[in-house]
């Protein structure tokens, strides 16, 4: 009787003990909403929030919700758009998302889809960067086929990316967009990637340090006769070479693209002589080049510091094409989150996207 009444107080305890937890047990986690478009469920000013809980309906094609963002864009501005993006967001991707050889066939392709009629196009642009060699492939092949190349920027574009931009006759900024400085980056004995200018000025402050011992008559540090003596020969040759082309590019790019619009001097109306735009575009190439000023790879230049600072002209978007670029990257940020995908170049008539693990997606039009 004993034991019976112990037996029943026991499961009593359990009981409430079992209460008690599922009480304290958060609730099961509401699945995501299905959609068919994610454009369609966007709220303006909560453009990625109102869709980041979101998925989409079985049967629906991710590239097909980023060319519907992009269409978006280019019937504000009457001509088509073609989008290239890789993954601004997560960096730790072995390299895929970066601009490199792999993408100027699929990036021929696209600009292969726009009819022949059209003789300007937009392209809609963010990357933290990669080849320069690869840009000025991009740069050949759009001005063989375009009169106007304009860029239009709603996030990061960085390094080899603020070279592709320098190569457009107008670039569109929202105030979330930003370039970066193209000090390009080369490869350690480690396998890593450091800036090139960073290295030189390591390089030029050594040779200083010595030059200044040897003109006090003593000897010359023992630690930067080290640090010398560590450095890698073809690290630096490549440090000195690929900074020197990526300001001849970019130099090039302004003078030719970018700057050929000025004609006449605002404060005056004086007429712009070829040698002032060469000096200008020089100028502007020299201060993006420059790692003394900027001290990081991956500073963030915005529109105003690009204007007021670097006398480069920003074109802004008006509300209705603000608004439209700020939906598209709504999402374009989305698949970069959600998905594997590192890299997209796609517009109306094309839908490429790579995989982190290299494997392509190839949608046909």
């Amino acid at each position: 009787m004993g034991k019976g009444r112990q037996s029943r107080g026991f499961q009593r305890q359990l009981e409430a003990m079992s209460k008690a937890a599922a009480a304290k047990a958060p609730a099961a986690r509401p699945q995501p909403q299905a959609v068919d478009s994610l454009l369609a469920a966007m709220v303006d000013g909560n453009e990625y929030t109102s869709i980041v809980d979101k998925r989409l309906s079985p049967g629906i094609n991710i590239l097909d919700q980023v060319v519907e963002g992009i269409v978006a864009v280019e019937q504000i501005r009457g001509r088509p758009c073609l989008l290239y993006v890789g993954n601004v967001l997560n960096k730790e991707d072995g390299g895929a998302s970066g601009v490199d050889s792999s993408d100027d066939l699929p990036f021929r392709e696209m600009v292969g889809k726009v009819p022949a009629e059209h003789r300007a196009i937009d392209i809609f642009l963010a990357t933290q960067g990669g080849s320069a060699h690869q840009i000025s492939n991009f740069v050949n092949c759009l001005r063989a086929r375009f009169d106007e190349v304009d860029f239009v920027l709603p996030s990061f574009c960085m390094s080899a990316g603020t070279l592709f931009a320098l190569s457009g006759d107008r670039i569109w900024m929202t105030d979330r967009a930003c370039l970066g400085p193209i000090d390009p980056q080369v490869p350690s004995s480690d396998g890593r990637y450091v800036p090139a200018q960073a290295l030189l000025a390591l390089v030029a402050d050594l040779q200083k340090q010595g030059n200044d011992a040897l003109q006090k008559g003593m000897p010359i540090p023992w630690t930067s006769v080290r640090l010398i003596d560590s450095l890698d020969k073809t690290q630096l040759g490549a440090a000195i070479t690929s900074s020197q082309y990526s300001y001849t590019m970019a130099a090039q790019f302004l003078e030719q693209y970018k700057l050929r619009q000025w004609t006449t001097h605002s404060s005056n109306g004086a007429a712009v002589t070829p040698a002032e735009r060469a000096q200008a575009a020089q100028n502007i190439a020299q201060a993006l080049v420059s790692h003394d000023r900027w001290k990081s790879h991956g500073h963030a230049i915005s529109r105003d510091v690009l204007q007021n600072e670097l006398g480069l002209l920003i074109d802004r978007p008006n509300d209705q094409l603000n608004r439209a670029i700020v939906r598209a990257w709504a999402l374009v940020h989305w698949v970069l989150e959600k998905t594997p995908i590192v890299k997209m170049l796609c517009c109306k008539d094309y839908k490429y996207a790579r995989h982190v693990q290299q494997m392509l997606i190839q949608v046909p039009s």
